[in-house]
């Protein structure tokens, strides 16, 4: 049984005097602004490395909850901090790098324990899975 979520995003104008809306099927964005200036200039606003590293953050840290649940052990807390690297590469940017941290209390069980099913958790995740390679299709729909 597959599941499908979506995402969507519109933008006009230039590149960098553009803007952008990004929106999602839950309505938890909608029509959530973005632009160059929040991507590259520190404004304030979204962009899609953001976006990225909350993707991942929230997935693996629901992976690690399923891998403890499997381990018999069960979080009072944990928190999960994705921290999106974006690099010029040649004449583009590209993502560098992703580092996760994680933070928890996990009752009946020690930090060398709790560090190896975060590791089983981060090669599980599904998001960690999609970055290391997926094959991308495009549909083209112009006019």
């Amino acid at each position: 049984m597959a599941i499908v979520k979506h995402g969507s995003a519109q933008w006009s104008g230039g590149l960098k005097d553009g803007r952008g809306k990004i929106s999602t099927e839950s309505g938890a964005l909608k029509e959530h602004p973005y632009g160059f200036k929040t991507r590259f200039e520190g404004v304030p606003g979204s962009n899609p490395e953001e976006l990225i590293g909350a993707a991942h953050a929230a997935c693996f840290t629901m992976a690690l909850s399923k891998v403890l649940g499997d381990a018999g052990l069960t979080a009072d807390s944990l928190e999960t901090t994705a921290k999106v690297t974006l690099d010029q590469v040649g004449d583009g940017f590209a993502i560098t790098g992703i580092e996760l941290s994680l933070r928890g209390r996990v009752p009946g069980t020690d930090a060398a324990t709790f560090t190896k099913l975060a590791d089983q958790a981060k090669i599980g995740c599904p998001v960690s899975k999609a970055l290391k390679a997926v094959p991308i299709s495009l549909n083209v729909h112009f006019g």
